[in-house]
C-alpha cells in the first residue's frame, strides 16, 4: 500500500511542477513587462503626434558595488519590430553623447528642432531598418553616472568596453525578446575604438557560454572612425594639405618634425607645428571642410590646443550647407529642460547641466590603445560582417587615413574601387575586400547620417541586409 502511494505521489509530481512553472512564468513575464513599461516614454515635450513611435529610455546598472549606470534611449523598429535586427549606436569623443548626436541630430526618428523648442520626425531614421538602441557611454557622458568618483580615473578603452558589455547583457535581461535577435553595432569617430573593442569582447565571451550569456552578434559598421594613431594622424595632415587648408611650408615642417609612430609621445616641435595645422581650421569647419561654420556655438579653448591628446575633440557639431550648423547648441537646450528629463526618466550630472560633449572626459581619458587594426584582423577571420564608411569632406578623421588603415590589413581584393549610385547620382565610392567593405559618401563630413541622411539610410539597409550597393546609375 505504501509503495502504491509513493508511486501515485511521484506520478503527480511532474504535473504539479508544470503548474508551478506555468504560474512562475506568468509572474516573471508580468514583472518583466512592468519593468519595461516603467522605461517606456509616453511622449516627449514638443514631439509630433504622428507617426506613433514606440520608445523607451532609462538606466542600466553596470556595476552595483560602485553605483555605475549607463543611460539608454531605445526605439522599436517602425515596421515588423519582431523580425528586425537589434542595432546599438555609439558616439565617440571620448565624452560625446549618443543621445545628443546619434539619436537627436543624426539617425534617430526624433530630431531636435531649431532652438531646442521641440522635436520633428526624421524620415531617414535608421529604425526603419532595425530596432535602434542608443547608449551614452562611458560614465560621465550625458545622463550616465557613477557614485564612485575614482571610477573616472580608470577610464580607458578596456574599461569602456567592459561597461558597455555589462550594459548589453543587462539590457537584454530587461528586454529578453531581443536576446536571440541578430545583433549589430555601429558608431562614428572615437567609437572607431569603442565598437571594435566591444565587438571583440562579445566575440570572445560568446565562446564561453558556461560563464557568459550568448549574444547573437553578427558584425559592425563604423563611420569616419579613429582606428590607428599613426595612419589617422598621417591622413589628417595629408588631407589638410591636399585640400588647401595648410601651406606647403607647414606640410613640409610636419613631415620633418613629426613621427606619428611615437604614440602619446610627440616632440615639442611636432606639437608646435600641429598646433599650426589645427589653427588653420579655426575659421572653417574641420568636420566638414565645405560647410558653413556655426557662429553661435559655445567657444572652446580646447578645440585646437589639445594636440598632446592627438586632438580627439569631437565636442561641437558643425554641419554642411542645407542644414542648420548649430544643432548641438539646440540639443543642449532641449535636453536640459526639466520636463524633457522627467519624460525620459533621466537625471543630470555635471553640476546639473547635460552636455552634448563632456570635455572633462577628454582631459582624464587614458589613451592606451594606439591601434585597433589587430582586432579587425581577428574579427575578419571570424567571419563577422564589417564595414567602414567615410564622409569624404571630413578633415578630422579623413578618408585618406581610413584608406591607409584598410590597405594595411593586406586583405584579398574582391571588387575594385568603384562608384555607387543613389537617385541616379554618384553617392560615393566603395571597395570590397575579403571580409571588409569600405565605402565613401560623397559630400558628407564627419557626421554622415546628418550630412547625407538618405545615402546613410541606404548604407545601413545594405549593410544589415547583406546586399551590395547599387553600381548601375539607372536602376
Amino acid at each position: 500500500m505504501q509503495d502504491t502511494e509513493q508511486i501515485t505521489r511521484r506520478a503527480h509530481m511532474p504535473f504539479s511542477y508544470l503548474i508551478f512553472f506555468f504560474f512562475f512564468t506568468i509572474f516573471y513575464l508580468s514583472s518583466l513587462q512592468a519593468i519595461q513599461e516603467f522605461d517606456r516614454i509616453h511622449g516627449l515635450p514638443g514631439q509630433p503626434q504622428t507617426p506613433q513611435i514606440s520608445q523607451f529610455s532609462g538606466y542600466i546598472t553596470v556595476n552595483k558595488e560602485n553605483g555605475r549606470a549607463l543611460f539608454y534611449w531605445f526605439f522599436e523598429a517602425q515596421t515588423l519590430p519582431s523580425k528586425r535586427p537589434l542595432l546599438l549606436w555609439l558616439n565617440g569623443g571620448p565624452g560625446c553623447s549618443s543621445v545628443g548626436y546619434g539619436a537627436a541630430v543624426e539617425l534617430g526618428p526624433l530630431k531636435v528642432k531649431r532652438n531646442g523648442t521641440g522635436l520633428e520626425y526624421n524620415k531617414y531614421a535608421w529604425n526603419k531598418e532595425a530596432n535602434l538602441l542608443f547608449l551614452e557611454s562611458p560614465i560621465g557622458v550625458g545622463f550616465s553616472y557613477t557614485n564612485t568618483s575614482s571610477d573616472l580615473a580608470k577610464l580607458d578603452d578596456g574599461f569602456v568596453a567592459e561597461d558597455a558589455y555589462s550594459f548589453m547583457v543587462n539590457w537584454l535581461k530587461r528586454f529578453p525578446q531581443y536576446q536571440a535577435r541578430d545583433f549589430y553595432i555601429s558608431g562614428e569617430s572615437y567609437a572607431g575604438h569603442y565598437v571594435p573593442q566591444l565587438s571583440e569582447l562579445i566575440y570572445e565571451r560568446n565562446k564561453n557560454t558556461k560563464n557568459y550569456p550568448f549574444i547573437n552578434f553578427k558584425g559592425f559598421m563604423v563611420g569616419n572612425p579613429e582606428t590607428d594613431d599613426y595612419f589617422d594622424s598621417k591622413g589628417l595632415v595629408e588631407y589638410a594639405w591636399s585640400h588647401t587648408v595648410i601651406s606647403d611650408q607647414i606640410y613640409e615642417r610636419v613631415n620633418k618634425d613629426c613621427d606619428f609612430k611615437l604614440f602619446n609621445n610627440w616632440t615639442s616641435k611636432c606639437i608646435q607645428v600641429m598646433d599650426m595645422v589645427f589653427d588653420r581650421y579655426r575659421d572653417i569647419d574641420i568636420y566638414n571642410v565645405y560647410a558653413p561654420k556655426c557662429n553661435n556655438a559655445h567657444p572652446s579653448s580646447s578645440l585646437y590646443s589639445k594636440v598632446k591628446q592627438k586632438q580627439r575633440l569631437l565636442q561641437r557639431t558643425r554641419t554642411p550647407a542645407g542644414y542648420d550648423p548649430c544643432y548641438s547648441v539646440y540639443a543642449e537646450e532641449y535636453f536640459n529642460r526639466v520636463d524633457v528629463q522627467r519624460a525620459m526618466h533621466a537625471s543630470v550630472i555635471n553640476n546639473g547641466k547635460w552636455k552634448v560633449c563632456n570635455e572633462s572626459i577628454l582631459d582624464i581619458y587614458n589613451n592606451t590603445v594606439s591601434s585597433v587594426l589587430p582586432i579587425y584582423s581577428k574579427l575578419i577571420k571570424a567571419g563577422l560582417r564589417i564595414w567602414i564608411y567615410s564622409g569624404d569632406a571630413d578633415g578630422r578623421v579623413p578618408v585618406i587615413g581610413s584608406r591607409y588603415c584598410v590597405e594595411s590589413l593586406d586583405l584579398l581584393l574582391k571588387t575594385q574601387w568603384q562608384s555607387w549610385y543613389h537617385n541616379h547620382q554618384v553617392g560615393g565610392r566603395f571597395v570590397e575586400y575579403q571580409g571588409l567593405t569600405m565605402v565613401t559618401v560623397r559630400g558628407a563630413g564627419h557626421l554622415v547620417p546628418l550630412n547625407k541622411p538618405s545615402e546613410a539610410l541606404v548604407l545601413i539597409n545594405t549593410f544589415l541586409g547583406g546586399h551590395k550597393l547599387l553600381t548601375n546609375k539607372w536602376k
